[in-house]
């Protein structure tokens, strides 16, 4: 019964570099294994962490640069109904605004590298990002690095034997 299952709360975080391009982690553990997804993880509630504070905490451990809190744009909000049947999420998609410079690296997470936009949908991604992510970050992607994005909240339901979503809301760059 979906009604038992945890919610939990997470990040991710889009960075992108002078050329555009946009920086993954290939995870080497769970969730999402031998996947690729931007940079991000669970927001601590128990602390009282916000989720922008999340976003900039999780972008110094995983990638090892210090950007200062303004830079995260809000740019989408992802819940995800019983993803792998285990789990709710509630996920913050934080764009940073302008470009950060940082050479690819192995670490505990995985390994973090750049990929043109058009290298995305080659590479291995969770369903959910695949299908409806990603396609939504392209659609509301702003043409200046330096302005926020567009804005989208979308509704994952991922029980089924397909996915089924519904966008809530799209709010175009600019």
């Amino acid at each position: 019964m979906t009604t038992d299952l945890p919610h939990r709360l997470a990040v991710l975080v889009d960075l992108r570099d002078a050329d555009g391009r946009v920086l993954l982690l290939r995870r080497s553990k769970s969730p999402n294994q031998g996947l690729c997804s931007p940079i991000g993880g669970k927001v601590h509630v128990d602390e009282g962490e916000s989720p922008a504070q999340c976003a900039r905490r999780e972008t110094q451990e995983e990638a090892g640069i210090d950007i200062a809190l303004e830079r995260f744009h809000l740019a989408g909000l992802i819940a995800e109904k019983g993803y792998e049947g285990q789990v709710h999420w509630l996920l913050f998609y934080y764009r940073v605004l302008g470009t950060v410079d940082i050479e690819p690296f192995e670490m505990r997470e995985g390994r973090l590298d750049w990929f043109e936009p058009g290298e995305i949908d080659g590479l291995p991604l969770p369903e959910t990002d695949r299908k409806i992510i990603w396609p939504l970050v392209r659609k509301l992607d702003g043409r200046n690095p330096n302005e926020p994005p567009g804005f989208f909240s979308v509704h994952i339901d991922c029980l089924g034997d397909e996915l089924t979503w519904t966008i809530e809301q799209e709010t175009p760059a600019g």
